[in-house]
């Protein structure tokens, strides 16, 4: 049984912060939406015993605090808590020393998140040409296909043969209010097809061009195109290195998102690049190492025979501890 308070919707700000002045707000359950009211876990009487109330269910742990149920303290520490998570799908890293308890790690996370309705596991790291990551099953329903909205787009995703990463999703959306009316977009890499499908929904370019090597991402990427009912997106499957140049367009704005080496195709970039283009050239790199790679980059640009300006060096994210995913938006003058 849970000592809550039962409160109004409306008042539910007002009275959270009461209860966390007091230090009597329970940190150990998730407070409850319920037909119009919430129910804060308490640690004591709040206010008065009248408005106390027990509940015996759907008040539910935090995925961290139930664990302790199911783990021992050395385990504890070796558990990792922090999962990603693309719409109803979580994916997990659980150490070796925990195969053990995988499943029951799984179905924790599951009773503690009422919204996952799948947990896979995190089998490798991003590799090979189409940068993908395999995910095995542990619990929920058992697919790889994630459905995900962002931006006002719906996207579908097969989270284990195609690269996407929902933490691109305040990029795509930094990017979107830098577009102008009536460009034309290069998408290198284009996956899914996460960077057309929100750019094109979100604002005026005249067209875009997606390339992208997988022939699975490309497919998923036609399909988000048609579902989203888009009209100025054109997928092509293929290396851009080939593709690209067959097409025999400038472009105001190219993007390439590869989680790595994306610098190696700065050259086919530079080659479709209109006069005042903007490129978005992604990377990974320690911080110790943002300087060295301003000034390798701009090195690179002039040795390829093309006079750039960095505009901007934007910080998209931690990749490990001082690590972080860098975009440079370069500017061709």
């Amino acid at each position: 049984m849970v000592e809550c308070l039962k409160v109004s919707l409306k008042d539910a700000q007002k009275k959270k912060k009461e209860l966390l002045d007091k230090n009597v707000l329970s940190d150990k359950y998730y407070p409850l939406k319920e037909k119009g009211f919430i129910y804060f876990p308490v640690l004591q009487d709040g206010d008065s015993q009248k408005e106390l109330i027990s509940r015996n269910k759907k008040i539910i742990l935090p995925f961290k605090k139930a664990l302790e149920k199911i783990l021992n303290k050395e385990e504890l520490k070796q558990v990792k808590t922090a999962f990603d998570t693309i719409g109803t799908i979580a994916i997990l890293e659980i150490p070796e020393s925990l195969n053990h308890k995988a499943k029951e790690i799984a179905q924790v996370l599951l009773q503690s998140n009422p919204t996952i309705k799948t947990v896979l596991r995190k089998t490798s790291i991003h590799e090979g040409v189409f940068r993908t990551q395999e995910r095995s099953y542990l619990a929920g329903e058992d697919t790889q296909i994630a459905k995900y909205k962002e931006n006002g787009v719906d996207l579908e995703v097969n989270v284990s043969e195609v690269y996407f990463s929902v933490r691109l999703s305040t990029e795509r959306t930094r990017i979107s209010q830098l577009v102008q009316e009536g460009e034309d977009i290069l998408v290198m890499f284009s996956g899914a097809a996460p960077y057309p499908c929100v750019l094109s929904k979100n604002t005026l370019a005249k067209s875009m061009v997606g390339v992208e090597i997988n022939p699975v991402g490309h497919e998923f990427g036609l399909k988000n195109v048609a579902k989203n009912k888009i009209k100025n997106v054109q997928l092509y499957c293929g290396d851009v290195r080939e593709v690209v140049p067959k097409l025999n367009l400038k472009f105001d704005r190219i993007i390439m998102p590869l989680p790595k080496t994306a610098e190696q195709f700065l050259d086919v970039a530079l080659n479709s690049a209109k006069k005042g283009c903007i490129i978005h050239l992604y990377g990974f790199y320690d911080e110790d190492k943002f300087e060295e790679a301003k000034k390798e980059t701009l090195k690179l640009c002039k040795e390829l025979g093309y006079d750039v300006v960095l505009e901007n060096f934007v910080l998209c994210g931690q990749h490990a501890p001082r690590s972080y995913r860098v975009c440079f938006d370069l500017k061709v003058e």
